[in-house]
Formats: C-alpha cells, sequence, structure tokens
C-alpha cells in the first residue's frame, strides 16, 4: 500500500483496522522501518517473531503515544519522566521496569503515522522489519527482499519510499545508575 500525504488519512484507517484484526504491519517510522502490530494481542506478537527468526529471549518494545501511555506499562519515577521529556518523542527507546514483571523497551515515535496509529490502537509491539542479525533498513525495496520468498511474511506493507538515511533507535537503560547506553 503506498502512502503519500493525500491519501495518508485512508492509509491510517485501513492500516488500523488491519492491525486491530491481529495483522502485522511493514511501517515507516522515525527511523528505518518497522514491523509493528498490536501489542495485546499475544498472537500477533508470537507472529512478528516468527516472521524475524527473532529469538524469544528478545522481548518486543512497544510504541506509545505519551508518557501517561507508557506509565501504565512501566514504573517511572521523577528523574526517568524528566529524561523522557527531553527524548520523547524521538529515536530513542527506554528500558525501564516493567508494571508486570522484569522490564520493557518503551518508544514513543516522531512519525505521524506512528503517533496516529497508537491513538486509534494502543500500544504497538514493534521491531526493525528484518530477519534478526540482518540490517534495519530505511529502503523500502530492501525490506520487501528481507521477506520475499519467506514462509511467513507481514500481512500489509506500507510503501513510503525510501526513508531518509537513519539507524534505528537509541536504546538506554533506565533501570541502572546511572543510566546505560545498550545500543548508540
Amino acid at each position: 500500500m503506498k502512502i503519500s500525504p493525500e491519501n495518508l488519512r485512508g492509509v491510517i484507517k485501513e492500516v488500523a483496522k488491519a492491525i486491530k484484526n491481529g495483522q502485522v504491519v511493514v511501517c515507516p517510522t522515525d527511523t528505518v522501518y518497522g514491523l509493528v502490530c498490536d501489542a495485546t494481542n499475544k498472537k500477533a506478537v508470537e507472529k512478528i517473531f516468527k516472521i524475524k527468526k527473532r529469538p524469544k529471549a528478545k522481548p518486543l518494545p512497544i510504541f506509545v503515544k505519551d508518557i501517561k501511555m507508557a506509565k501504565k506499562f512501566a514504573k517511572i519515577d521523577k528523574k526517568q519522566e524528566i529524561f523522557l521529556r527531553k527524548v520523547w518523542p524521538g529515536a530513542v527507546t527506554v528500558v525501564l521496569k516493567s508494571r508486570k514483571k522484569g522490564t520493557i523497551g518503551i518508544r514513543i515515535s516522531n512519525h505521524e503515522l506512528v503517533l496516529d496509529l497508537v491513538k486509534h490502537i494502543g500500544p504497538l509491539a514493534e521491531s526493525s522489519a528484518n530477519i534478526s542479525g540482518k540490517p534495519a533498513s530505511t529502503k523500502i525495496k530492501e525490506v520487501l527482499r528481507h521477506f520475499k520468498g519467506k514462509k511467513l511474511q507481514p500481512d500489509l506493507i506500507i510503501d513510503a519510499g525510501n526513508l531518509p538515511k537513519s539507524k534505528p533507535s537509541k536504546v538506554i537503560d533506565l533501570t541502572v545508575s546511572p543510566f546505560k547506553i545498550l545500543r548508540p
């Protein structure tokens, strides 16, 4: 599905419907192309792991719309919140203590499509649109090559053309003091 400023609203509606129905979508982000799905749909999340051939030991981070939504999933203290207000929205995924158990990676994207989807659907599980161990990409043709001929594929691909050259988000662990950069 090609996306442009003229058809953005219609694409958002269609993609939101697909995600609500448990589908996995290749989506442009403010960094690289990503795979997204409804973070509350276990089958859809499982499908991302299978599509990417990602080890279960590497949990998927989630996109949220704001710090209030992030607090539903993670424990955020004052010091962490001050830091988050400086880096979000943007290309920074943070690791926080989960409200359930362990830790959780969370990010607020600075991409209009991702933000609109999160507002319509809720939190999105996300990962770069590639096979685990392969480089993430901003080029749509490279993304398509990752999945071509594979048994398991994304259900829908949003083609925004080539994205501006970028790397995956920086990952910072906020559960330790001082904060630790896990991926520059």
